[in-house]
């Protein structure tokens, strides 16, 4: 597998175990879905395999060895609530900028509109605040998005719409996705597998 989870393993603290004995992988061109309940350790999964937790046990391996450092990580993720992934003391445009996904083409398909750019996070919805998330995680290197309940708090509309950009997106850019969700009915539309998560 180009992107997987060893015996992952994670506690905070020294305390409960969040998750243990954990293994998941992702193919090149693969679109992967992960179905589990809320509380059951899905997000601790998903930052442990963008780098964002180190794990207490096991390993997170690209390519057979480690995620480079010192470069754009090629494994990005989205969270469930975009106004958690910001700064809101920045405008997005000097998100996207510090970033390094200021790629016109990506923002036309994700239908981010150029006056957002000049705004603050708290000025735009939800749903026009995730297209921003997305879009600086699907820039230029990006190998893996982890999407983690990525459109569950928006509207069905909404969801469909950033959904459909994703996809054609990874789909010209060989980029792979794993869908990380409580909704069977969403990683069954999107997704070639689908793997239940295992505690």
């Amino acid at each position: 597998m180009p992107l997987e989870g060893k015996s992952l393993g994670y506690r905070y603290n020294k305390g409960k175990w969040v998750l243990q004995h954990m293994n998941v992988g992702v193919e090149a061109g693969e679109i992967v879905g992960l179905v589990g309940p809320s509380g059951c350790g899905k997000s601790t999964l998903a930052k442990l395999l963008a780098g964002h937790l180190q794990p207490t046990e096991g390993h997170v391996l690209l390519d057979g060895g480690p995620i480079p450092s010192g470069v754009r990580n090629p494994v990005q993720l989205v969270l469930q609530h975009p106004e958690q992934a910001v700064n809101p003391k920045w405008k997005l445009g000097r998100t996207l900028a510090e970033s390094g996904t200021m790629d016109d083409n990506l923002l036309t398909e994700l239908a981010i509109e150029e006056e957002w750019l000049n705004r603050y996070p708290s000025e735009l919805s939800g749903g026009e605040l995730q297209r921003i998330c997305v879009a600086r995680a699907l820039g230029s290197g990006t190998r893996y998005l982890i999407a983690d309940e990525m459109t569950t708090m928006l509207d069905a509309i909404t969801q469909a719409q950033i959904w459909q950009s994703v996809l054609k997106w990874a789909e010209r850019n060989h980029t792979s996705i794993l869908v990380i969700s409580h909704e069977r009915q969403l990683v069954n539309r999107l997704c070639n597998r689908v793997v239940e998560f295992m505690r």
